[in-house]
């Protein structure tokens, strides 16, 4: 008996149900000449080692694939963006601190892939509600430099009245540097003086981030 194709078993079974190649088989519609969908979502999972490499492959790289071309590489980069504003909006006024691990899902989301140090925050209302998500400092694989003075301002602008830090790890180590304590002693005295709140700093690396609040680090 043949196996149901990846849409019909969706259909029957939920998306659930459905492997990383088939799900990838369903998004691409169809496959190329000579290759059905299937086969040419397997190679390209086995070329990319994975959806995360896949899905954080630029355009031009994906364009490049025997059997992608642009319409079905901007498919895949806009299922990646649907994603993180799905994520976006689960924390949109009202649901930072009520979900932390939606908190930790959408830093990850927004945080892991890039190639270089990125130092973000999450701004928050007087009730701990989301206001903003800036990407403040951007710097080499080996770190970046935070200004305290700079984030106070932003989150001044926002009229914010505390914030969530993070940034990433590009090793995927998420344990926290004694840079990293450093920084987040000179963040929340600076914030301190404005009456603003550093609620936490999370580290995004391969696993779960790691919260500095709950290390005793904040």
């Amino acid at each position: 008996m043949n196996q149901p194709r990846p849409r019909e078993k969706l259909a029957a079974a939920g998306a659930g149900s459905l492997s990383d190649t088939e799900l990838l088989a369903v998004l691409l519609g169809t496959g190329a000449p000579g290759t059905p969908v299937i086969e040419l979502a397997a190679g390209l999972l086995e070329t990319f080692g994975g959806l995360r490499g896949l899905l954080r492959a630029g355009p031009r790289t994906l364009e490049s694939q025997s059997g992608l071309g642009p319409a079905k590489a901007c498919k895949l980069l806009a299922v990646l963006e649907l994603s993180r504003r799905h994520l976006a909006e689960e924390l949109v006024r009202g649901r930072a601190l009520e979900s932390p691990d939606m908190t930790r899902q959408y830093l990850k989301s927004v945080l892991r892939d890039h190639p270089h140090e990125v130092f973000a925050c999450l701004f928050l209302d007087t009730r701990h509600r989301v206001i903003a998500f800036e990407e403040l400092f951007h710097g080499t694989i080996d770190g970046a430099t935070v200004y305290p003075r700079v984030v106070a301002e932003k989150a001044l602008r926002h009229g914010a009245a505390a914030l969530i830090a993070a940034h990433n790890h590009p090793s995927g180590v998420s344990e926290p540097s004694l840079a990293d304590q450093a920084i987040t002693r000179r963040l929340k005295e600076a914030l301190a003086l404005l009456d603003i709140r550093l609620l936490d700093h999370f580290i995004i690396g391969d696993g779960r981030p790691v919260s500095m609040a709950s290390r005793g680090l904040v």
